[in-house]
């Protein structure tokens, strides 16, 4: 097993702590490209792989095989400019303090998480040592060293002030890369809650063993999608947010006052741009169905739950689907249309 790898100035790798579905993939992109990157993950087997027989993307998008410099946290020396995050939102809080002592003074941490994990990584860091990312794509970590690149989605970067700098440019440089279409936003925040908007329509999907184009295309389960996307709407409204759309996904068709034509309309699109993945499920499921652990629902939705409270916007369907998702981590319930179906009556008679 290789020893500790040591960063200085001069070389200043890009930092990726997280090597599973979205650290992984973007660390293989960058590297093929002959970008400096270094790994670093706590299983000590996906380590090996990547930085010996090296890491594998799998899937229609493309299919190769990239040797990777990586690491454990233990073994991980240096300070590092650019550290990108890439945990569960739900270990965010454990990482950055891990991870805190490998910044550079001037240095600064991107998410590239699901939910609002930037305000958690300020509070630990300073504001002026965050940046925001926003990712759409759909990936999958299957095991030691493989990773699917199920299909292409928005990316998004923008510092979470707004401003527009050399550091934004840069990341958003390396971005594009990946992702030629890539976007540089001077507002984040709104892509972030526009993203939770359909995030919280993806945890509805893991609800039962369906596809998530099969889920957005059952007349039945549709008005459980519009209260949740009405719901988080509302939220976002009343913090004075005004999220962007993305790959479907139209947060306007869901803002109060708005038609149920709009957010039907939506959610058609939804299912449409989901059949054309080989990632046919989300992560969620995936952490239910497969891996048997725990999900991001408390980090994602939890959040909007505890901000609604906060801005008084009841939210009983958002509270109804993180009941349900923890009876499932929990043994209580199975993912089955049953399931789902405590959760449209609850968004029915709300």
């Amino acid at each position: 097993m290789a020893g500790p790898v040591m960063s200085d100035v001069m070389s200043d790798p890009i930092l990726i702590w997280g090597a599973g579905a979205i650290g992984g993939t973007l660390g293989a992109y960058w590297a093929r490209a002959g970008e400096d990157v270094l790994l670093v993950d706590r299983d000590a087997g996906h380590v090996e792989a990547c930085r010996t027989s090296g890491l594998r993307i799998t899937g229609p998008v493309e299919t190769f095989d990239i040797v990777v410099p990586a690491v454990t946290p233990d073994e991980l020396e240096g300070r590092f400019s650019r550290i990108v995050l890439a945990v569960k939102a739900q270990h965010t809080v454990e990482a950055v303090a891990m991870l805190a002592p490998f910044l550079a003074r001037d240095g600064y941490v991107l998410s590239a998480q699901n939910g609002l994990n930037e305000l958690q990584i300020a509070d630990a860091l300073g504001e002026e040592r965050v940046m925001g990312a926003f990712v759409n794509f759909g990936a999958d970590w299957h095991g030691a060293g493989e990773i699917l690149f199920g299909n292409r989605g928005a990316v998004v970067v923008g510092e979470t002030d707004g401003s527009v700098r050399d550091r934004t440019r840069e990341m958003y440089r390396l971005l594009r890369i990946f992702e030629p279409d890539a976007v540089l936003t001077d507002d984040i925040w709104a892509y972030l809650w526009g993203k939770l908007g359909y995030g919280a329509m993806l945890f509805a999907t893991a609800l039962t063993n369906d596809s998530m184009s099969d889920n957005f295309s059952d007349p039945a389960r549709v008005p459980a999608f519009l209260a949740l996307g009405r719901e988080v709407m509302a939220v976002a409204r009343a913090r004075n947010v005004t999220p962007e759309g993305f790959n479907g996904f139209d947060p306007e068709a869901f803002m109060p006052g708005a038609r149920d034509e709009a957010g039907l309309a939506s959610i058609a699109r939804l299912a449409e741009f989901n059949r054309h993945t080989a990632k046919t499920h989300t992560g969620i499921w995936r952490d239910l169905a497969v891996r048997k652990r725990k999900t991001e629902v408390d980090p994602q939705l939890g959040i909007i739950v505890t901000l609604g409270r906060q801005a008084g916007i009841a939210t009983p369907c958002l509270e109804t689907l993180v009941a349900l998702i923890h009876d499932i981590e929990d043994g209580r319930r199975p993912q089955s249309a049953e399931t789902f179906q405590v959760l449209i009556d609850r968004c029915r008679t709300s």
